[in-house]
C-alpha cells in the first residue's frame, strides 16, 4: 500500500513523498530512516495509469540530449517544449523553473513524487555528487529496460492459458445453453428411456437455457466482488500469507522478490549510493516476510559486519548471490555483482515460467477437450443405443 508523507527535512521547505509500506507506521519508519520529519501522513488509493508520467521515455529523451552536449536546463526546456500531454508538461514546466531558481535536478524532482519515485531522486541526488548524471541516466535506463523485460515474459507466459480457459468456457456454455436444449427435442419426439448421464446432461442444459439472464447476472456479480475483494489491503496480504507459505509457490516469489531487490540495489550502488542509505531505501520492495531480516541485515552493516554474509545469514542471499557477492566484496564491484546475480534470477525465473507453460497449455487443453468430447458423447449416446437395439 502506498502513502503520502509531508515531511521536512533539516529546516527546509515542506515536501511530499511517497513510501511503499504495509502501515501508516512503517512508512512513517521508511520517512525517518531518509532524515524526514513527519507533519503528516495519508493513505493513497491506486488511480490506474491515466495521467502516468513517462519515466523510461523521459530518461531516454534526456540522455540523447546530454550526449549531444546539450546543457541541462536547455534540454528540459527542449523537452518541455516538444511536449503536447498537459499533464506531462506541467510536471516538466515546474522541474524547468526550479531550475532556473538554482536548484538542483534532484531537489526539482523531489517536488514531483508522483512522477518521480525516491529511488531515481536518490540516484540523481548521488549522480550531482560526483558529476557524472549522463551515466547515472544510463544506467536508470538499462534498469527500466530489463524490468519491463521481466514482466512482459511473464505477461505473454500467463495470456495463452487465460485464453485457453476463456474460449474453452464460452464453448462449453454455448454446447449447454444452445445446442443441448435443442438436441434434446429428438428424443422427446422418440422417446424412451435415456440413460441417466445423458439424462442429467439434458436437464442441465435446460437449466441453463431457462436462467441464462440469472446465470449471466450472477457471474458478472461475482467477478465483480472477487475485484473488489482483491482491491482490499487485507485480502491482499491474506493471499499473500497464503502463497508465501505454499512450498513451490513461495520459493519462487522469494526468489523472483530476491532478484529485484539485487538489481535496484545494484543500481544504487553503482551510482555512488552508501550501503546502509541503499538498503534502506529497497527496503519497500521486499514483502512482510523478508524486510524483517532486512532490518536485521542494515543494523548489522551499520555495525561493520560483511554485506554477503550478513545478508545470507538473514536469508536474503541465494546460493549463487552468495558467490557472487562475497567475490563483488573483494573486488569492489559490489553493484556490478548485485546486478548479475539479478540477471541470472530472472532468466531463471523466465525458464520456469516459460516450462510452466509449455506444460499447463497442454493440460488445459486436454481439460477442456475431454469437458467439450464429454458433451458430444453423452448427446449422441442415446442414438448409438437406439441403432444398437434396432440393429
Amino acid at each position: 500500500m502506498r502513502f503520502r508523507i509531508k515531511a521536512v527535512a533539516d529546516g527546509a521547505d515542506p515536501v511530499e513523498a511517497e513510501f511503499e509500506a504495509s502501515t501508516e507506521a512503517e512508512a512513517r519508519e521508511l520517512a525517518s530512516a531518509r532524515g524526514l520529519t513527519v507533519l503528516a501522513v495519508r493513505a493513497m488509493r491506486q488511480s490506474g495509469r491515466q495521467g502516468r508520467f513517462p519515466l523510461l521515455l523521459f530518461n531516454q529523451e534526456l540522455l540523447a540530449l546530454l550526449t549531444a552536449g546539450i546543457p541541462l536546463a536547455e534540454a528540459i526546456d527542449a523537452l518541455t517544449e516538444k511536449e503536447s500531454r498537459p499533464a506531462v508538461r506541467g510536471v516538466l514546466d515546474d522541474i524547468r523553473k526550479a531550475l532556473r531558481e538554482g536548484r538542483t535536478l534532484s531537489s526539482a524532482l523531489e517536488r514531483a513524487p508522483n512522477a518521480f519515485p525516491d529511488l531515481y531522486v536518490a540516484m540523481i541526488r548521488a549522480a550531482e555528487r560526483t558529476s557524472d548524471l549522463v551515466p547515472a541516466v544510463s544506467r536508470f535506463i538499462a534498469y527500466r529496460q530489463q524490468l519491463d523485460v521481466l514482466k512482459g515474459k511473464l505477461v505473454s507466459a500467463a495470456i495463452y492459458p487465460v485464453l485457453l480457459v476463456g474460449v474453452g468456457s464460452l464453448v462449453v456454455l454455448f454446447l449447454l445453453g444452445y445446442v443441448v436444449p435443442n438436441f434434446s427435442h429428438i428424443y422427446e419426439d422418440v422417446g424412451g428411456d435415456l440413460p441417466f448421464m445423458s439424462k442429467l446432461l439434458m436437464e442441465w442444459g435446460h437449466f441453463v437455457q431457462n436462467n441464462a439472464l440469472v446465470m449471466g447476472i450472477g457471474f458478472l456479480c461475482a467477478v465483480a466482488a472477487v475485484a473488489y475483494l482483491l482491491r482490499q489491503p487485507a485480502t491482499s496480504a491474506a493471499m499473500g500469507r497464503a502463497m508465501w507459505r505454499s512450498p513451490f509457490i513461495g520459493e519462487r516469489l522469494r526468489v523472483f522478490q530476491l532478484a529485484r531487490f539485487y538489481r535496484t540495489l545494484g543500481m544504487l550502488l553503482s551510482g555512488g549510493i552508501p550501503v546502509v542509505t541503499a538498503l534502506t531505501m529497497v527496503s519497500g520492495l521486499l514483502s512482510p516476510a523478508l524486510r524483517g531480516g532486512l532490518d536485521t541485515a542494515i543494523a548489522r552493516v551499520r555495525e561493520g559486519a560483511g554485506f554477503a554474509s550478513t545478508l545470507a545469514a538473514q536469508g536474503l542471499a541465494t546460493p549463487v548471490a552468495l558467490r557472487m557477492l562475497q567475490v563483488g566484496e573483494r573486488a569492489g564491484n559490489l553493484g556490478e555483482m548485485l546486478t548479475r546475480a539479478a540477471e541470472f534470477h530472472e532468466d531463471d525465473t523466465a525458464r520456469q515460467v516459460e516450462w510452466l507453460t509449455r506444460l499447463f497449455g497442454p493440460l488445459l487443453m486436454l481439460f477442456i477437450g475431454v469437458a467439450i468430447g464429454g458433451i458430444v458423447v453423452l448427446m449422441y449416446l442415446p442414438i448409438f443405443q437406439l441403432a444398437e437395439s434396432v440393429g
